[in-house]
């Protein structure tokens, strides 16, 4: 047996104006994920726990069939592992987002999604103007700057245990709000208030920011720091714990990444696999595919749905989910359908031995607010051992509908492997 997990990042959401009234699952053509619905086993799963931050490590740690109110111990940590940081005891990890703030208002946490290319040369004027020597901190200072993918980096602070005690607000959470109000607040503020404010001209002289004001593209103005912690404890292994199952990840961000080396997941390298609506859909999940040949489980995760929420953008986010339904889901499918004329003809999909597939987001991200929210959110499971439950489309109400709700959601990954929802 083979398992896809396709997790549809912040796919799921509530009804929106900008949609007639419809979630983003509801407003979306997708045939393939509402057959899935209709012939599998669909409900509700309660990713993050009431008491902790909806954020994507919270919700992909459940997911991935981890309890993260045991495990969880920040972002900034796991996506350090990603990039191969590796902390040292009392060193911090926070994430450094390239932001537009004009007018004291947050234009974009992103930066106008800055390419790698132009955040590294950001980072290196950072380094430099910040007083900060190195990237790996070799020369035996306080601080490092790490460049990462796009618009997001890793500050890294040796004592840096006050910021724990920090208060932070993530921009992702204040998009087109006033900034004033938001600022970092605790024993650790100082630092990070100041470096946030040091890194305003020095953005605003480079000739990245310049060139990028000319092409008519948003210009990075600052940065804006959040997401501390230390390393976390040591997480067992996805094997050890599902009965020795290997599994690989495909992912566009290191937080997906990072999480995956936690547990001992293999990352898959697939050209053309972005965090936006440039994503080789087709290519990622023909790649995911081509690696069931070498692995038991592997993980298909899709960041474009969660990053257009972000954005307020309804219809890009609308578009995301359709190319998901219309380029990935059909190449999983297959794999069973064709399992199943070789076993027996007359057998329909998903009854002979082949491949298990679990289709969920990972939290809902509303368009209306552009953040991160707590409900369950929809998924279903289609092949081998699992039936159909009365669903008839893949969106949040009909999930609910059936009335199948697994709490806490790190429960269904071994109802998903075992193949039993009774």
């Amino acid at each position: 047996m083979k398992y896809v997990v396709l997790i549809i990042d912040g796919a799921s959401g509530w009804p929106a104006t900008a949609l007639g009234g419809r979630t983003s699952l509801e407003a979306a053509h997708t045939p393939h994920l509402d057959r899935l619905a209709r012939e599998g086993t669909t409900g509700v799963s309660r990713n993050v726990p009431q008491d902790m931050e909806a954020s994507s490590a919270v919700a992909c740690m459940s997911v991935m069939g981890f309890d993260p109110s045991l495990y969880y111990a920040g972002r900034g940590p796991i996506e350090a592992m990603a990039m191969g940081i590796r902390l040292e005891s009392g060193q911090v990890a926070m994430r450094c987002n390239l932001v537009t703030v004009e007018d004291g208002r947050m234009v974009s946490y992103s930066a106008g999604n800055i390419t790698s290319d132009e955040s590294a040369e950001l980072v290196a004027a950072l380094r430099e103007g910040l007083g900060i020597v190195s990237s790996d901190e070799t020369d035996g200072g306080r601080l490092g700057l790490h460049a990462g993918v796009g618009f997001r980096h890793i500050l890294t602070v040796r004592d840096g245990a006050d910021l724990l005690a920090t208060e932070f607000v993530p921009p992702h959470n204040i998009t087109d709000q006033e900034v004033a109000g938001h600022d970092p607040s605790g024993p650790g503020a100082d630092l990070v208030r100041d470096l946030m404010e040091r890194s305003k001209p020095i953005l605003a002289a480079h000739p990245v920011n310049k060139a990028r004001v000319a092409r008519g593209l948003l210009p990075a103005t600052q940065i804006w720091l959040f997401w501390p912690g230390m390393e976390s404890a040591r997480m067992p292994t996805f094997r050890d714990s599902y009965g020795g199952r290997r599994a690989a990840l495909t992912s566009a961000v290191d937080l997906l990444r990072g999480l995956a080396y936690q547990t001992g997941i293999d990352c898959l390298d697939i050209p053309g696999v972005t965090d936006g609506g440039d994503n080789d859909f087709a290519g990622q999940m023909a790649g995911a595919v081509e690696a069931l040949a070498d692995y038991d489980v592997v993980f298909v995760h899709v960041e474009a749905p969660d990053e257009m929420s972000h954005a307020g953008d309804a219809e890009g986010k609308v578009r995301a989910i359709e190319q998901v339904d219309a380029l990935m889901v059909p190449q999983a499918t297959a794999l069973n359908e064709a399992a199943a004329r070789r076993a027996a003809p007359a057998a329909r999909p998903g009854e002979a031995e082949g491949v298990r597939l679990l289709v969920m987001p990972d939290h809902p991200t509303p368009l209306e607010i552009k953040t991160h929210v707590h409900d369950p959110v929809p998924f279903v499971l289609w092949g081998p051992g699992f039936a159909a439950n009365g669903a008839e489309a893949f969106t949040e109400a009909e999930a609910r509908a059936t009335g199948l709700a697994v709490a806490p959601g790190h429960l269904l990954m071994s109802l998903f492997l075992d193949g039993n929802t009774d």
